[in-house]
């Protein structure tokens, strides 16, 4: 070893001692995330060894997305709803002329409840309603859904208006802001769950019991989610057959640069607060485009306002179109769609109502 000049840290003064630290703590910091960052950036060679897709048909496609669905729903955790009795308890919400709406609560596992808005249409074909799940974002509630509490109009009654359409709709309420989803992060990361898995596996209990009410058919049933909703839909649709269509409304993205770029473009959350957000494993396999390949060949819509600062928009563009190559792969490319609109953080519901209504009520039958 060759010899170096040894300098004694007792003849050094404590404020050049502390800066010394702090300097040597920055440097471990930024080469730890640069080789993190290096890391995260190996993606596309993680994608060809892990995913096995099969286009030769639709039947040989999803048997050949079935291990990276299992991996999915074993990084969300599964939750075991061990013979809870629903015990359903619906109260009133609101009613006009078009829409009755109802509070719905129901038990999904001992101790735990999955709470929800319902609006039925009053004047439904014949026939039980299709129905739309419709998730709200952070920050946000069912109610909002519908058109109340919502100052700034972001989700424009969407819940109502398609209640309006004829469509049955639940609103299920989740946790809502990002300090006590965190809280709820750190009990889940201890049981090897995760927060999302647990608000998963309450959708699709709200469907097991939906299923029991006449007025709705399960059987034609979309989801349509905006930001926190929007990853909602996408995470709990690869995992749920009985949802036939969806929506992902302010939340596709170029997922690697949104959860580990700083850009003046867009906000990246690896500089945010949203603890809740990271879900270990996640990207080693399920970018957006990836994790969209386990809904097809199932309709997906995905509504994106150029204006949105959760993205920069080019880079949606890019991701969603090879997100469509899966469906062109099968020849179903007109179950994939972009609305890219001039507005920002919000449902526009112009083009995806129109989609909701042509793959759930006008074209159902080739999805049954």
């Amino acid at each position: 070893m060759a010899d170096v000049k040894r300098e004694n840290v007792l003849s050094l003064a404590a404020d050049e001692i502390a800066r010394r630290v702090a300097d040597r703590q920055h440097l471990v910091r930024v080469e730890s995330e640069d080789y993190l960052r290096r890391l995260t950036f190996e993606y596309p060679q993680r994608r060809e060894a892990l995913w096995k897709r099969d286009y030769s048909s639709v039947d040989a496609y999803i048997k050949s997305v079935e291990p990276n669905r299992r991996r999915w729903r074993e990084i969300l955790g599964e939750f075991d709803s061990r013979g809870a009795d629903f015990a359903p308890l619906w109260q009133p919400f609101f009613e006009d002329d078009k829409t009755i709406a109802r509070r719905l609560t129901i038990q999904v596992a001992p101790g735990l409840s999955a709470c929800a808005i319902v609006g039925l249409p009053k004047k439904a074909a014949a026939g039980a309603a299709p129905l739309v799940v419709c998730q709200h974002g952070i920050g946000s509630s069912p109610e909002r859904v519908f058109g109340f509490d919502d100052p700034e109009n972001v989700y424009k009654g969407y819940g109502r208006a398609l209640a309006e359409e004829g469509f049955a709709v639940v609103a299920p309420l989740n946790t809502s802001h990002a300090e006590p989803r965190a809280r709820l992060v750190r009990m889940c990361t201890m049981l090897g769950k995760t927060l999302w898995g647990l608000e998963v596996f309450k959708i699709r209990r709200l469907l097991d019991f939906l299923e029991t009410v006449p007025e709705v058919d399960v059987s034609r049933t979309g989801m349509y989610g905006i930001s926190l909703g929007g990853a909602y839909t996408s995470f709990t649709v690869p995992l749920e057959p009985r949802i036939k269509a969806a929506v992902i409304c302010a939340w596709f993205n170029d997922r690697i640069n949104k959860m580990i770029i700083d850009d003046p473009r867009y906000t990246s959350f690896l500089s945010s607060k949203e603890e809740h957000i990271f879900i270990r494993g996640w990207l080693a396999e399920f970018a957006d485009s990836d994790l969209a390949s386990l809904i097809c060949p199932r309709p997906l819509l995905v509504e994106c306002g150029k204006c949105d600062g959760i993205a920069w928009w080019p880079q949606v563009v890019a991701e969603f179109e090879r997100t469509r190559e899966h469906w062109k792969k099968l020849s179903l490319e007109e179950r994939c769609e972009l609305d890219l609109h001039d507005g920002g953080h919000e449902i526009r519901g112009v083009e995806s109502f129109r989609f909701l209504k042509e793959w759930l009520v006008d074209r159902a039958d080739e999805l049954a």
